[in-house]
């Protein structure tokens, strides 16, 4: 949030005080994902963890950018690496984005069914990219290198 903005609501611009809450709520939202950014497109960010539960695994993601659905049929996420291609369902065929009018932004959680001898081969260094598919939107995201941010 700039600090022109800040200044604005400070003062009570009603415009300033709706977008300073709403992109904190939106930050808010973000600082709880708990994984890293896995992969980027051109203007969403895909957070991505493996997780096991009774003996099942998901790879659970999150969504945040302009990417914004509302479904009945479920979403794929095609996973292609060094020496594989994946096709992953969702786990649920009823999909909402939660969607901020002010920062123009959608988060959108899905989690993917994947097997346990698949799940070992989701790797930063393995994937290339991942496709996710859902109704007629298609999003290409490329492998997120940390070691940017961490410089």
């Amino acid at each position: 949030m700039s600090f022109i903005t800040r200044l604005k609501a400070a003062f009570g611009n009603p415009s300033a005080m709706e977008k300073l809450h709403v992109d904190d709520h939106t930050e808010a939202i973000i600082n709880d994902i708990e994984n890293e950014p896995f992969a980027v497109s051109e203007s969403n960010v895909l957070y991505a963890g493996l997780n096991e539960l009774g003996g099942y695994y998901f790879f659970q993601t999150v969504v945040v950018g302009t990417f914004h659905i509302k479904t009945i049929k479920g979403a794929t996420l095609q996973v292609v690496g060094k020496d594989f291609e994946l096709t992953l369902d969702s786990d649920m065929v009823e999909l909402e984005s939660d969607y901020s009018n002010v920062s123009n932004r959608s988060i959108s959680k899905i989690d993917f069914q994947i097997e346990a001898e698949d799940a070992v081969k989701i790797d930063r260094s393995t994937v290339n990219q991942l496709i996710l598919t859902c109704k007629k939107e298609v999003v290409k995201f490329s492998i997120y290198d940390l070691s940017n941010e961490e410089e």
